[in-house]
């Protein structure tokens, strides 16, 4: 049975691990997986508000070092009350026959309907207050974490310092456009402390950095820093999308990735010029073949909408949105999209199902079955100081570029670290 110390407004755990309000998904995973001995059977429910205690019979749990609830001590509204104080009134919600007993951050909910006799409720008993007369050994059925004071208005937490780590975070990210399209992210980082094993500082960083295309790689490295991962492409899938796949010559180098996990964003060079070709923004929605590896992208891109009596309109696309609302504002394109299959092995099947590519505006939307998108891939010109000229660039219909650059873009292996 597990041993967890509560910690109101804040977090569960013990010595060893520790799950914290706004904790980054990948980190809760990362200690079931790490504790899979001890927590061997898991069924993954999601909130970003609240932590969620839903059997008190599984655990023991104790608050400031001393138990409230164990195979000894039942959760009792007794016990409840002599180990963390005097609090307001409860809340008794007669529809559903539950009794809320709040504190700061912390909320027991004691099951009504379960007495043999309905609890006498007053609505009005003394200085406007209510009163309910709860029977004796009444024991707690479930427990929340929260910020704040009410369950009820809770909001999701910032990331704590403790959980970054040494890491480098995205707050978001911004598409810069030019005349022609997509030019460059502008991005705005969070960062605290110095690693693992090392005090961590008090305080978090925030600050700006943009990456173009047609960057160096040591341009990248010095406004990103080093990535998680490097991947080099080994082969293009989709090359017989290309109008002339017969005449391309095999190259005798790769295009290769900077993979940004907690930012939610690769980048791809170009093997023979080291110059930024691609961008890849990840939205990690859950039912994705890539879900929990990248931290979710929060990204705003601006879609020009060109409309026939008027001068041309400016949209935004977000992680939020989804591809029904992108269509309606763009415009459904004349091609099918590139359906795309994604497995570990050709022996293996993807329990997520496909995905499709839709290009449009120097841009390729990968949409999932359920209408979110799972990424995005920006491409487009260098900047105007670079030896490519935007009249230099191919001019090919949407069919040719997306289905030519999808799977060489998105099909890079960067799930296989």
């Amino acid at each position: 049975m597990l041993d967890l110390e509560v910690v109101p407004e804040r977090s569960l755990g013990n010595e060893q691990w520790e799950f914290t309000l706004g904790m980054p998904l990948a980190q809760a995973v990362a200690i079931l997986q790490k504790h899979c001995r001890i927590i061997k059977n898991v069924q993954v429910l999601y909130s970003e508000q609240v932590i969620e205690v839903y059997d008190l019979t599984k655990v023991k749990l104790k608050y400031c070092g001393v138990h409230f609830n164990s195979q000894a001590i039942a959760p009792t509204i007794e016990q409840i009350d002599q180990s963390f104080g005097a609090t307001h009134p409860g809340v008794y919600n007669s529809a559903e026959q539950l009794f809320h007993l709040n504190f700061r951050g912390l909320s027991f909910s004691f099951q009504l309907d379960s007495w043999t006799e309905t609890p006498k409720y007053e609505p009005n008993f003394a200085h406007g207050l209510a009163s309910l007369q709860i029977p004796h050994g009444a024991t707690v059925k479930r427990m929340y974490i929260y910020n704040g004071n009410s369950l009820q208005d809770t909001k999701a937490p910032l990331m704590p310092l403790s959980c970054f780590l040494g890491n480098v975070y995205a707050e978001n990210v911004d598409v810069l456009r030019d005349g022609t399209g997509p030019s460059g992210l502008r991005l705005r980082l969070l960062t605290a402390g110095c690693g693992p094993g090392v005090l961590a500082d008090a305080k978090m960083r925030v600050f700006e950095r943009c990456v173009y295309f047609g960057d160096s790689c040591q341009d990248v490295l010095s406004t990103l820093g080093s990535p998680h991962k490097v991947f080099y492409k080994s082969e293009d899938k989709m090359k017989i999308h290309s109008p002339s796949p017969h005449k391309q010559v095999p190259s005798k180098c790769n295009d290769y990735f900077f993979n940004y996990f907690t930012l939610g964003v690769d980048i791809l060079f170009d093997a023979n010029t080291h110059k930024v070709k691609k961008f890849v923004l990840h939205t990690n929605y859950p039912g994705h073949y890539n879900f929990n590896i990248y931290h979710r992208c929060e990204f705003k891109i601006p879609l020009v909408i060109k409309r026939d009596s008027a001068d041309s309109q400016t949209e935004t696309c977000t992680t939020y949105s989804k591809w029904d609302s992108i269509q309606d504002l763009l415009g459904h394109p004349v091609e099918k999209p590139v359906v795309l299959h994604r497995s570990s092995s050709p022996n293996n099947t993807n329990p997520f199902g496909s995905t499709f590519c839709f290009g449009l505006q120097r841009m390729i939307f990968e949409v999932m079955q359920n209408n979110h998108i799972a990424s995005v891939t920006l491409y487009g010109p260098t900047r105007p100081s670079s030896q490519l000229r935007t009249s230099d660039l191919p001019h090919l219909s949407t069919q040719e570029w997306c289905g030519g650059e999808i799977l060489s873009t998105l099909h890079h292996g960067a799930w296989n670290w």
